[in-house]
């Protein structure tokens, strides 16, 4: 059964871009389409999320405008992966934290 993949961003205030995807094991096999239920009524403007809520690696960059740069990151997509899980996390986790917050 194929892992899930979620695929996200920081884009700072000049439009500087850091990408990244964390790679969940599916043992419940779940699907992109469900997670996407559960994730889309949970993001600021079906776009944004604070990846400290969500325990998700944080992409900012080193340099930081407290004038220009804020503090959320910007959902980009779920997917299906044959890739090997990235993280220790577990989807059942990842869910639980996305739903309480």
């Amino acid at each position: 059964m194929p892992n899930i993949k979620l695929n996200y961003l920081y884009r700072d205030g000049a439009n500087y871009k850091n990408f990244s995807s964390v790679i969940f094991d599916n043992p419940d096999n779940i699907s992109p389409e469900t997670l996407l239920k559960i994730i889309k009524p949970k993001l600021i403007d079906e776009t944004w999320f604070y990846v400290n809520q969500w325990n998700l690696p944080d992409l900012h960059f080193a340099k930081w405008s407290n004038e220009f740069d804020h503090t959320w990151h910007e959902f980009e997509s779920i997917e299906y992966t044959n890739e090997a899980p990235n993280t220790e996390i577990t989807l059942t986790e990842f869910i639980s934290d996305v739903q309480i917050h």
